[in-house]
């Protein structure tokens, strides 16, 4: 799978998974740091951490038409600087008064106008890495190598975030809310690493960085030339995609929201023998080392590579033995629960990748308007099995706190499985929808609005993000199984819209 790919790829891969484990790594306590803090009740929470989530989302749209101007590169190191600005002021702990409260939104205000500036670029420069025609082939299994290496980042952040905040608890002697700071100062180190990783690899993707003097000074690749026609059909049809996304990152990034209080509320706190075991970050790297050897051992074509292969799968399974203790149990903490996504999608992406490179040899591997689609209906059954297994459990219950605030109570012990199989399935609606989407938006968009076209895809993605207040609005509120209901039915709708174009939009794919 890692093949034919061009080096570019693996360096802003790299890059942005410094970024993105910061960024998960604050994400993992946010909502429960907000209700913690500031003593804010679960829609309001849900409302500041949807509206940063927008933000963004939304910056990449303003980022991708400056960078058409400026270059790309220009504006990601630009990002990266204002970003840990951001974060190094949200590290600051300054309590739970008003002052306090508007540093926090400054804060966030700088971290997502700074992410606008680095993500959608950097994703463009990925994209025009496979404008040599001898890469052109690799485009989607490149996207697929870096999303997989965003989850890299993503998957230690919870277990980052939660053994940083009780060092700083246990060891430091700080109180649990200013604790809470110590995960976001991480986002600080993590930025430092990415700006120096793309420095140190810079020379195997500068051609991809833009900018006119740039573009005046070295032999660019022709563009290719559009009709009007065909530019329209091509922005349409971007546009159709987007406003079906939407209603999947609404429904997929509850993630951090009403999944993480239901983690909080409802689900057990502990976990003994082999379910126990899934809670250890360096368990699932395990189990990503004996998945990969495996692909290693059966696709090598020399002796020695299948040998080593055997070895690492062997090491792997003895470590996971040495792990097993049949009568230990742990604590369970609600941010831990945000690992399972990205293990699933680093994990998984190399048995996508097989499967789709088996149906294309066959001339059967869907469109990627087409996986779009399939990943709506997989994003409803997950929901559908939250809401079957909600059926009759209480709502949500507060009492106030020895401080004045509300506190969410824990009132049901429902078994941790339900929410690993969850996050298990909507991974395979992310796997389906987020890189192929992001592949298809890089190949179909007109030259001349690469950035803002990828500006568009986080736009959509902004928008489903403003709409994740929704769980908020509805926790509480209703009883559970409607909540999800909810988002099964979005996602439902969102597929039969998307099916109903798929001629249009299979047109210029």
């Amino acid at each position: 799978m890692f093949e034919g790919q061009p080096k570019g790829l693996y360096a802003l891969a790299l890059a942005n998974t410094g970024e993105r484990f910061g960024y998960y790594t604050m994400l993992a306590v946010f909502a429960l740091f907000l209700r913690a803090n500031y003593g804010l009740s679960p829609a309001l929470a849900g409302t500041i951490y949807s509206a940063f989530l927008m933000l963004v989302y939304f910056f990449p749209l303003i980022g991708g038409i400056m960078a058409d101007k400026f270059g790309f590169g220009r504006m990601v190191t630009t990002g990266i600087i204002i970003m840990f600005c951001g974060y190094l002021l949200l590290s600051v702990p300054l309590g739970g008064d008003k002052v306090a409260l508007v540093v926090m939104l400054a804060a966030l205000l700088l971290i997502g106008f700074g992410t606008g500036l680095f993500k959608g670029n950097l994703q463009v420069m990925v994209g025009d890495l496979y404008n040599d025609s001898k890469f052109a082939g690799k485009r989607d299994a490149g996207f697929s190598i870096f999303y997989m290496a965003i989850n890299i980042g993503a998957l230690f952040a919870p277990t980052a975030a939660i053994k940083i905040k009780e060092y700083a608890e246990n060891t430091l002697g700080y109180s649990s809310n200013d604790a809470y700071h110590f995960s976001f100062a991480v986002a600080c180190a993590s930025l430092i690493l990415s700006i120096a990783i793309y420095y140190i690899f810079r020379s195997t993707f500068r051609h991809t960085e833009g900018g006119a003097k740039k573009a005046a000074a070295v032999d660019a690749a022709p563009v290719e030339e559009l009709s009007k026609e065909e530019t329209k059909q091509r922005i349409v049809a971007l546009c159709l995609v987007f406003a079906v996304v939407i209603f999947f990152w609404m429904a997929f990034h509850q993630n951090g929201l009403s999944l993480t209080y239901f983690a909080d509320e409802f689900t057990a706190q502990s976990a003994d023998g082999l379910q126990a075991m899934c809670f250890n970050v360096w368990n699932l790297v395990a189990v990503i080392f004996i998945v990969y050897a495996l692909f290693s051992l059966f696709q090598s074509k020399t002796s020695k590579a299948k040998i080593i292969s055997a070895i690492v799968i062997v090491l792997a399974i003895a470590f996971l033995c040495i792990q097993y203790n049949p009568d230990g149990t742990i604590s369970v903490s609600a941010p831990i629960f945000q690992q399972f996504n990205p293990f699933y999608v680093v994990a998984l992406t190399p048995v996508s990748m097989a499967i789709f490179s088996s149906l294309a040899a066959k001339g059967k591997e869907p469109s990627a308007p087409r996986k779009i689609a399939y990943g709506m209906v997989v994003a409803a059954i997950a929901y559908a099995l939250m809401a079957f297994a909600s059926y009759g459990l209480p709502l949500p219950q507060t009492e106030m706190g020895a401080d004045g605030n509300p506190v969410a109570v824990h009132v049901a012990d429902v078994t941790p499985n339900l929410l690993i199989m969850v996050y298990l399935v909507l991974t395979f609606g992310e796997l389906l929808l987020s890189p192929m989407g992001i592949s298809f938006v890089s190949k179909v968009a007109p030259p001349k609005y690469k950035g803002m076209m990828m500006g568009g895809w986080f736009v959509a993605t902004a928008i489903g993000n403003q709409l994740v207040v929704v769980g908020g609005l509805l926790w509480g509120a209703v009883p559970l199984w409607v909540c999800w209901s909810v988002f099964l039915g979005v996602c439902l709708v969102a597929a039969i819209f998307m099916f109903a174009m798929m001629k249009r939009l299979e047109k210029v794919a």
